[in-house]
């Protein structure tokens, strides 16, 4: 009787702090919840699930079908179904899939430092939500926050012994996004070290879930990644040596300098061997697990973006919050407020050095001029006008957020030189829109070294510039958007 006492206040408890998390969350975007969706959610997501709303399409058709399961699309589509359709009314959605990762990374702090004073769990916790990559991605449509929150959710219930309900998140994570597998692979090998082969035999479980989704995505497209070009991209363009190279210090960078990690990371250096906690058990498995992870995203994916990274974002600030507990309380506050105060800014101060606008609250800044510029493009709807990717694809549906009717603009690759000559072949556009594509302030891609470097590994290639533009297509500048540092510029042809 006792325990089923103590199981009902267990599970007020975490209702509660649930709760916390979803109202801190949805508050602290309140002023972003109106931003449209931006670059990969309207290029694949949002469509996939929109697909699944209106007709029932597991396999999307109105954007090119990979890889990824369906199961974070479905869930939007249920939403949708249940609260209506709204750009406010996702990302509230996506903000509790965001809470259930705070809650998890809470409890997963607790089972990590156990017998340790000075709150960890609540330091791991508070140090996820304002930390800039979750923070941004927290709201958005991706399916990294929610393969953080599962991959958590598995972890916690694997270092407690809950085997059967560790195999069964295992189950939703590798629905949530397939480079989940790597988690019950971690679990399965470490149950067979410690001779358990009967509990390891639950972590098979994934398989015929990830495997069955496959082969209906084969059926469907004759592909088993979808389509030959994501698996060329995100397969094999990985793996050559000097792109895997440093794909992993880029990994190693962000976890452990980045965004003032570089505080956590000697607090944990410091109290490595004064805390016991780190040399556990339960320490080794998570530790295997990020690296696992880690290592698992360098092999698999043509983009290095730090949000792939999410997954081992709960144990890196567990692993800090555990080492500022075992500092002197001086010491503590200190590096817990100047970690905090560089996360916060990071927020909203942008690196010198090109990055993802996707990291921080810059996608914010991007989206509101794509909305601005869409406004202009409503008041010529029968203007023949070329963009590149993401604005081309933001003006094709009105759910996007950004248009009130919907454009077909002709697709540009990218505004490199080569790509406009290519329109010279066909209709040529009337209006131009360019835009920031890259961050690069300090136009350290322009250096000559780099620059050849790049070409030569990741053939990049430099954009056109205003007389490049005269030249290729004859046209002008009419009006330029600015702000924080990014740029969409119109041209006119004349």
């Amino acid at each position: 009787m006792q325990a089923e006492q103590r199981l009902r206040v267990r599970k007020r408890s975490y209702a509660f702090v649930f709760l916390f998390f979803t109202t801190l969350l949805v508050l602290a975007h309140g002023p972003l919840l109106k931003t449209p969706f931006y670059w990969d959610e309207i290029g694949q997501f949002v469509p996939a699930s929109l697909d699944l709303f209106e007709t029932g399409a597991w396999i999307p058709y109105s954007t090119l079908p990979n890889v990824h399961p369906p199961l974070v699309m479905a869930f939007l589509a249920g939403f949708w179904k249940l609260f209506g359709l709204s750009v406010i009314g996702t990302r509230i959605a996506m903000l509790c899939l965001a809470a259930v990762a705070a809650l998890s990374t809470f409890l997963l702090a607790i089972e990590l430092s156990r017998g340790i004073a000075g709150a960890p769990a609540f330091t791991a916790a508070i140090l996820l939500c304002v930390s800039p990559l979750f923070f941004s991605q927290s709201m958005m449509v991706l399916l990294d926050m929610p393969a953080m929150a599962f991959t958590t959710v598995a972890l916690l219930l694997f270092l407690q012994d809950e085997i059967r309900l560790a195999a069964a998140a295992c189950v939703v994570l590798v629905l949530v996004k397939e480079t989940g597998i790597v988690v019950p692979a971690v679990f399965g090998l470490w149950l067979i070290k410690e001779h358990r082969l009967r509990d390891a035999a639950w972590f098979l479980l994934p398989l015929p879930a990830l495997g069955g989704w496959l082969i209906a995505l084969h059926q469907a497209t004759g592909h088993w990644a979808g389509n030959a070009e994501f698996a060329q991209y995100n397969v094999w363009y990985p793996l050559h040596p000097v792109r895997l190279l440093l794909a992993l210090v880029r990994r190693v960078y962000y976890l452990l300098l980045s965004t003032g990690h570089v505080i956590g990371t000697a607090a944990v250096i410091y109290a490595w061997r004064r805390i016991p906690q780190f040399h556990s058990r339960n320490w080794r498995v998570a530790l295997t697990l990020a690296a696992a992870h880690t290592v698992a995203v360098c092999l698999l994916g043509g983009a290095v973006l730090e949000r792939y990274l999410l997954p081992v974002m709960p144990i890196l600030y567990s692993a800090f919050a555990l080492a500022f507990a075992g500092l002197a309380k001086k010491w503590r506050i200190g590096a817990l407020c100047a970690l905090t105060a560089c996360l916060v800014t990071a927020n909203i101060v942008n690196p010198v050095y090109p990055f993802p606008m996707e990291n921080n609250l810059a996608w914010t800044a991007f989206a509101g001029l794509e909305q601005k510029v869409a406004r202009v493009i409503d008041l010529v709807p029968r203007a023949r006008l070329a963009t590149a990717f993401p604005f081309v694809d933001a003006l094709r549906r009105r759910e996007f957020g950004y248009v009130q009717l919907p454009h077909k603009a002709i697709p540009v690759a990218s505004f490199r030189p080569s790509d406009l000559r290519k329109m010279q072949q066909t209709e040529a556009p009337q209006l131009l829109v360019t835009f920031t594509q890259t961050w690069d302030p300090l136009h350290l891609l322009g250096t000559s070294p780099l620059g050849r470097f790049l070409t030569q590994y990741y053939g990049y290639e430099p954009e056109a510039t205003e007389k490049d533009i005269y030249v290729v297509l004859g046209m002008k500048p009419v009006k330029v958007w600015k702000d924080r540092g990014l740029e969409f510029k119109m041209y006119l042809k004349e």
